[in-house]
């Protein structure tokens, strides 16, 4: 089933005005390439249901640097939404999508990206997968995988059981603060 996208162009205001739905995570991205050829204004696309920006064009270079961004994959729609929430309220840009097959269309345009967090209620084989894919795809940047009991993804820098964000939110603030202090 494709999921319904809606692409925005920020007006100089900095109000946000819709410009097309789209169905579809890849055909999203087009849209918004092609809007973000057509004006010098940021633009994003995000999904129509849960309201998650899922990918952004044209953001302006100080704005880009000046907030770390976390690429979130889920596998549970209402974990996506309350994660994000809460990564927002501490300052983040979160990027969020549903599944392995809609990151690797949006991640396959290369942006920065300062942590990338694995969600927990896939398979272990399809969260390993895709853990594999950022490794190989994006090899500088850490990977926090949360986890069901028992289970830890090899190759993820981090692996928190999915209790809640206390045991996660710690990670996540150290980290990020380490890749500012860092450069990147």
């Amino acid at each position: 089933m494709h999921r319904v996208y809606e692409i925005f162009e920020v007006m100089p205001n900095g109000t946000p005005q819709r410009v097309t739905t789209i169905l579809g995570v890849e055909f999203a991205k087009l849209a918004l390439q092609g809007l973000a050829k057509r004006t010098k204004n940021e633009c994003f696309a995000a999904d129509a249901k849960t309201r998650q920006v899922v990918m952004y064009m044209n953001v302006p270079q100080a704005r880009s640097r000046a907030t770390r961004t976390i690429f979130q994959i889920c596998y549970d729609e209402q974990e996506e939404v309350l994660r994000a929430g809460l990564l927002k309220s501490r300052g983040y840009d979160v990027i969020s999508v549903n599944g392995n097959e809609a990151a690797k269309v949006v991640l396959s345009s290369i942006q920065h990206y300062d942590l990338f967090i694995v969600g927990h209620a896939a398979p272990k084989e399809t969260r390993r997968e895709m853990v594999a894919w950022l490794r190989a795809n994006y090899p500088g940047v850490k990977i926090l995988a949360l986890n069901p009991p028992n289970q830890q993804i090899l190759g993820a820098d981090y692996n928190v059981r999915q209790n809640g964000p206390e045991t996660w939110l710690p990670i996540v603030s150290e980290q990020l603060s380490n890749s500012a202090s860092s450069g990147g």
